[in-house]
């Protein structure tokens, strides 16, 4: 009886370190989109991915503007909200989303810095991203909107990309408003 009880505490032991790395593993980029696709095609909002990375102060500042509550509840009624991260160093490489940096690339987001951000339709079409014409017609990243022309910018994409009214799209303004004095 004894052997058969230090048997399963081995198997158990087994097991739960295997779904521990299996839990720590970050899921692939692909995967990370396709999921929310299919999320948010269920319950009819768009999809909302932002790029980061854990040292990019400017990616916490984007997540404590959306995750304040006064403009959070219209983001989650809207947007099935992602991060994919890419562009760690060192021992955070961990962190990456595997395919990040290419799904990345693939949206022309590789030079842009990050955060990056995409909306997506619930086929993965893209609707907008976080690239605005600016000098010389080049395209640049607004990343966390902050700026008047920035800030005008995202309320233009979320006008365009959900069902937010006059008052929640203020609500976001002045919320991201306040992150450029």
């Amino acid at each position: 009886m004894r052997s058969l009880v230090v048997s399963l505490a081995v198997i158990f032991s087994i097991l739960s370190s295997a779904a521990l790395r299996a839990q720590e593993a970050p899921l692939a980029a692909d995967k990370v989109v396709k999921e929310a696709c299919a999320k948010a095609a269920g319950k009819h909002k768009k999809v909302f991915i932002i790029f980061h990375a854990s040292w990019c102060g400017w990616c916490h500042k984007m997540d404590t503007a959306m995750n304040d509550v006064s403009i959070k509840k219209s983001f989650e009624d809207n947007y099935e909200i992602r991060h994919i991260t890419v562009l760690e160093n060192g021992a955070k490489k961990t962190l990456e989303n595997p395919g990040g940096s290419e799904l990345l690339q693939k949206y022309h987001g590789a030079d842009q810095g990050i955060p990056f951000w995409l909306v997506l339709d619930t086929n993965g079409e893209l609707l907008a991203d976080s690239r605005v014409k600016g000098m010389n017609d080049k395209m640049q990243n607004v990343g966390c909107p902050s700026q008047k022309e920035e800030v005008d910018y995202f309320i233009s994409v979320l006008e365009k990309t959900s069902k937010m009214k006059p008052a929640a799209l203020e609500a976001v303004r002045v919320q991201f408003s306040k992150i450029g004095g």
